[in-house]
């Protein structure tokens, strides 16, 4: 191994960085460009697959220059938007069309049909996951029904989630998905080592243009050294989910963390239980290494730190992010508005892809700051709809680990707390994701001898205690409890 540092492409909704890490997790040095939002239709969320690579190729190379050149450079990790579909032409390397993003609800018909088909049973048993049009599975069906020049393709045809475009252009030409982000497509039964013939079938999806399935620990591949000037070995794949779980060093059975990013995902680490649930939280593969896999359950909440984003560019109600926890403190409650943030639809336990954003309650005497609270509040109340599930499913949260963006929010932390009624804890670097990839490419690498030994990369924070009324916390609870149950009643 040469080098001493590890490199990250974290690829994320938004934007695509790509950081430099030393051996204890100190980030040396950091690049990152936003990425286009195409909005096609209604309910369609694009991006430019092309873009993605060209931006994640510049940021890394800028990073790779300010630590001292690619010879500096031990393992490269990459953890990435999970659930995004991106179809190309294994000829040219090139994309046939934009990328089909996880916030994408036009495989809904789709979904549909599957369901009253009467196979959600099988493939929840199978994969962990409901039917829903946030998992990869039909987003690739609707690119073969919908695409010709997908379609005309046959065998020249690729198609994978954004950590195997990336890693098919940065070695030119190897096609690869980790177990991580395999476990999305609703293609992989989460005890099968390979793609899932009845699945396959079922979705409609060859299984020649799907990558090969690989260990999320280890070198799987290496750089091609025209591309960023060395052959880096590419020792860690992640979903990003699962890399913030481990960049939180949830490594032990029992442990939870919920990142609060353009969307709010809870995971609770399995161990080597195959997650079942009873209450559609969903079973997905937490990481793999030497083919042994540990096991995560997890709720997805489709709309949090994108929830402050239209309150400002949308309805122009704060001027900047921070200015929301500002509003939130500035109001002693509420002022009897709830805010139903389900501008993507509600993700666990509820999946109802059809709901639709909600505020009522409104009177002459509500302010910005009144709705802006209530905006902030919905995370607590959408994240304690999830404990009870999880609860349920007998996997109880102890400790909340928190991190992402809005994490640094000290009101939503702390209100998280007082709804949850248990500690919450937020680390010193929020940014878990790109740390848990890192993690994974110095494990696997041999930078750490194990998960474990890896978790001298980060740590410190601060710990949120409960401190709300019980009669307060009820009321709160009561009071979505209604209105949720009123909307979706009423969809």
């Amino acid at each position: 191994m040469t080098g001493e540092y590890i490199l990250v492409l974290d690829e994320g909704t938004t934007s695509t960085r790509a950081i430099v890490y030393d051996a204890d997790g100190a980030v040396l040095h950091v690049a990152q460009q936003e990425l286009t939002q195409y909005y096609p239709e209604p309910g369609r969320v694009e991006h430019d697959a092309a873009e993605i690579w060209d931006r994640t190729l510049a940021c890394a190379r800028e990073v790779i220059r300010k630590a001292g050149g690619a010879g500096r450079i031990a393992a490269l990790g990459i953890t990435n938007q999970r659930e995004t579909v991106v179809a190309w032409d294994r000829r040219s390397g090139e994309p046939v069309t934009r990328a089909i993003v996880w916030q994408d609800r036009r495989t809904a018909p789709i979904c549909a049909t599957l369901r009253e088909g009467g196979h959600e049973e099988m493939i929840q048993s199978r994969t962990g996951l409901v039917i829903d049009p946030y998992f990869s599975g039909t987003k690739m069906r609707w690119i073969l029904d919908n695409v010709p020049a997908a379609r005309d393709l046959g065998e020249n045809l690729a198609l994978g989630t954004v950590e195997s475009w990336l890693v098919w252009k940065l070695t030119g030409g190897l096609h690869i998905t980790d177990a991580s982000n395999a476990s999305r497509t609703q293609l992989l039964a989460l005890d099968g080592a390979d793609w899932d013939d009845e699945l396959l079938g079922l979705f409609g999806v060859p299984r020649a243009a799907l990558p090969r399935v690989v260990d999320t620990i280890g070198t799987v591949g290496t750089c091609d050294p025209e591309v960023l000037g060395a052959a880096i070995p590419i020792s860690g794949l992640a979903g990003d989910q699962q890399a913030a779980t481990i960049g939180q060093h949830c490594l032990k059975a029992g442990e939870t963390k919920a990142t609060f990013g353009t969307g709010a995902f809870i995971l609770t680490n399995m161990g080597e239980t195959l997650p079942r649930s009873s209450h559609r939280l969903l079973g997905t593969v937490l990481c793999q290494q030497d083919r042994k896999r540990i096991y995560a359950l997890e709720g997805s909440i489709f709309v949090a730190g994108s929830l402050i984003k239209w309150l400002r560019d949308e309805l122009g109600v704060i001027r900047e992010a921070r200015e929301s926890e500002e509003l939130a403190r500035a109001v002693a409650d509420n002022g009897g508005v709830l805010f139903l943030p389900a501008l993507a639809g509600l993700g666990a336990p509820h999946w109802r892809p059809d709901a639709k954003g909600v505020v009522t309650g409104l009177t002459q005497g509500t302010s910005r700051a009144h709705i802006v609270r209530a905006a902030m509040e919905s995370m607590a109340h959408q994240c304690h709809d999830l404990q009870a599930a999880f609860a349920a499913d007998g996997a109880a949260w102890k400790t909340l680990r928190i991190d992402g963006g809005m994490s640094a929010n000290d009101w939503m932390a702390q209100d998280l707390a007082d709804v949850l009624a248990i500690p919450v804890q937020r680390p010193a670097d929020t940014e878990t994701t790109a740390l848990g990839a890192a993690m994974l490419a110095g494990v696997g690498v041999g930078i750490h001898a194990s998960l474990e030994h890896a978790m001298t990369m980060g740590g410190g924070g601060r710990r949120f205690v409960p401190d709300m009324a019980d009669g307060v916390r009820s009321t709160r609870i009561a009071m979505w409890q209604a209105g949720l149950k009123r909307h979706i009643d009423g969809v």
